[in-house]
Order: structure tokens, then sequence, then C-alpha cells
């Protein structure tokens, strides 16, 4: 019996332009949700995990995906109030296996869960795309957020480049830059800087300067607590934990990075044996590492992935990538799609109940009415559409070449 991955996609609630109703059109089987309305660290209840569960149910389409139930700052920094976010953390996943739902993605990213410096980088299709410019976001970090000893982090040639690109803005585009930064790109994600506040620059290097004497060791402690404290209640509850990859997948403003490699992976997976203790496999966070070989990382941990993002990325020679879209890129995704065929394959002749691993398109180039709908950076309508239907073709071309 041949088995697909399951078609699933990321939709941000009522807010979101794209409708529910399209998505069952589009040939999307499940949503991936969250409760975004509730604050980090609160307990989500049954009767708000149903209130949305109705919604999706009543159009026809599954959730059996979180992204995200949020790991709080406290948690990651091993705060007094760790033990009681820690404890509704556990409750809140008891509450959602109640409901049904089997897989919850989290990270475990200090202050910044994704970093881009350009939102409407320019390809020579048309189509809007999402660069990280190496030298641009290290003059945001040493010339407009002003780190203290922000300088060191970087070779004394890319302080050179991010002085002559900090001269070439105006003031505008200064505020601008560190505005999508820290605010419009965090704040549909649960970020942890209020958009409301004035001062955001000021508040996001309070939340730095919490990481002072945390180090790669340090958070790496502090993840095995967490996973050790709820892994066992997962379990019990018969739900898998998906932890989403650093994005990008190196050190940025000083904090430590501990989910970027394959070496991570097998850290994660010793620290902590039930396969329930899982990844959230996004190709397009890990790809942009170019030392990273994504189609070996599949076949060796494919057994602990719980959740797929396809997307690829292009990779600069100065470490700088672009969001090159879904097939095309520094990826070979058809190998990598070979490499998660085979998994859910093993997966059914060695008797798993979770042989299908749900897959979404991740971020989409913007293109055709993908302008007009004012979605989330990165959720374009279209773009992810696009990407949807040319993983399902490589996919579907797999198994019939096979038969």
């Amino acid at each position: 019996m041949e088995t697909k991955l399951i078609k699933s996609w990321r939709w941000f609630g009522e807010k979101d332009p794209v409708q529910l109703e399209w998505l069952k059109q589009i040939g999307v089987e499940e949503v991936v949700t969250a409760l975004h309305y509730i604050a980090n660290g609160e307990v989500w209840t049954v009767e708000e995990i149903k209130k949305v569960q109705f919604k999706i149910k009543n159009v026809g389409l599954g959730w059996s995906v979180v992204e995200s139930l949020p790991v709080t700052e406290a948690i990651k920094t091993a705060a007094p109030i760790r033990e009681k976010h820690i404890a509704n953390y556990k409750t809140s996943l008891r509450n959602l296996a109640e409901c049904g739902i089997k897989t919850v993605v989290y990270n475990f990213m200090p202050v910044l869960d994704w970093a881009r410096t350009n939102l409407h980088f320019q390809l020579e299709n048309g189509g809007e795309s999402m660069l990280f410019d190496y030298p641009t976001f290290a003059a945001f970090d040493i010339f407009i957020l002003k780190r203290p000893g922000a300088a060191t982090d970087y070779t004394p040639e890319m302080v050179a480049k991010a002085e002559t690109v900090f001269h070439s803005m105006t003031e505008k585009e200064a505020e601008t830059l560190a505005h999508n930064i820290i605010v419009v790109t965090q704040g549909f994600i649960d970020g942890v800087i209020d958009p409301t506040i004035a001062d955001y620059k000021r508040a996001f290097l309070e939340h730095l300067n919490s990481y002072e004497n945390i180090g790669r060791e340090e958070l790496r402690a502090n993840l095995a607590y967490f996973l050790n404290e709820v892994i066992p209640v997962a379990e019990e509850a018969g739900i898998n934990l998906a932890i989403h990859p650093d994005d990008p997948p190196f050190p940025v403003l000083g904090l430590p990075r501990i989910f970027s490699t394959a070496d991570d992976m097998e850290w994660l997976q010793q620290i902590c044996k039930p396969v329930n203790n899982g990844i959230a496999f996004c190709a397009g966070s890990f790809s942009a590492r170019q030392n990273n070989n994504l189609v070996e990382m599949a076949k060796k941990y494919g057994h602990r992935f719980h959740f797929v993002h396809l997307r690829n990325t292009r990779v600069l020679d100065d470490g700088s990538f672009y969001e090159s879209g879904h097939i095309d890129g520094g990826v070979n995704m058809a190998k990598l799609m070979e490499a998660l065929i085979n998994e859910m394959q093993n997966r059914q002749n060695s008797g798993r109940a979770d042989i299908r691993i749900p897959m979404r398109p991740d971020h989409g180039i913007k293109i055709a009415n993908d302008f007009g709908l004012n979605g989330n950076p990165g959720y374009p309508m279209i773009g992810r559409l696009k990407g949807l239907a040319e993983i399902a073709g490589l996919e579907e071309a797999i198994l019939q070449l096979r038969k």
C-alpha cells in the first residue's frame, strides 16, 4: 500500500486572510495552527482548543499538529517561574490529547524566533522572497541596535561591510530594518516584544541581556530539563513533541544556538530516549547552513520526524541566504522526498501507528494575487499553493516510478 505525506497548511486563525474553505478546495487535508491569542506560559484549556477545532472540522479539515505551543523565555533561561510554566505546559499537553491532537511543535531559540533582513527581496521573475543578508544583519546588530560587544562576533571584514551598509541607509531605512527584525517577523508567532511599546529596541536588548551568562551548554541543560519533565507526560498522553530547528541555523546576536546540525539531533535523542521526543524537520532552516546534509539527516533521524516543513534556500558566498522556492535551491528535494517516503514505508513495515508524516509547504514566494492579500511575512497564499503542488507532484512521480 502506498503511503503519502499528509498535506497540511499553516493557518493563523481568524486574522489570517487565507480562508479555511479555500484550503479544502486546494487539497489540504489538515490545518496546522495554534491558540495565538493565549499568552505564552498560560494553560490552553479544553474549551478554547475545541472552539478552534470546531471551526476547522466545520469545513471538513483535520487538526492534528499544533504549531506552536510556545516554550517561554522563563523556561529557556531557568528563571524562578519556570516550574509554573512547565506545569502549565503539561496541563496544555493533556488538554490537547483529550481533544485528539497528537503532535505539538515548539522551539528553543532564545529571544528571536527567526530573522531576515529583507522581507521583499525581488527575484528575477518578479516574485518576492525573503533574504538574510549577513552584512545588513551585522549593521543592524552593531550600529542600529548597538548591542554591547557586538563587533567582536564578526570578522573585521564583515564589520567593515556592515559599516558601509549602515552609512548607505537613511534614518528611516535603519528604523524599518530594526522594526522588521524585532517586531514584524515576530508579532504573529508569539514573539517576546510587545509591538505597542515605543522603545522596542531597548526592550529587545534587555531580553538579550538575560542570556549574558547562558551559553550553549547552559541552554542545552535547560532544554534537557524541560524535556525530561514534559516527555513522560506527552508519552502517557500519546503526544509527539517536535522541536523546530534554529532559523538561521547559526549564532546571531550573541545568543547560543543548540538545534542547528545533525550533531544536535544526535544529542537530542541521547538526552531523552523516547521516540516521541522528536523533530519538526524544517528543510528551509537546516538548508541555510551549507555543511548540513539534509538527505543524510533524514535517513538517520527520520524516525523522529513528527512534522516536516519543505522549502528551499540558496546560500551565498558570505553566508547570506534567500528563500528560493520549494523544490528549487541548494537541497536536492527529490532525494529528500525519497528519504521521507522510505521512512514512512519503514514505519508501516514496523507497525508504527504514525505512518504518514504531516508536511506543510513552508514560506512561499509572493506571486500573482498574493500582492493584494496582505498575509504574514513568508505566508502568501498562491506562492505556498504553488509549492504544495510542486511537492505533491514530486512525491507522486517518485511513487509512480517505483511501481
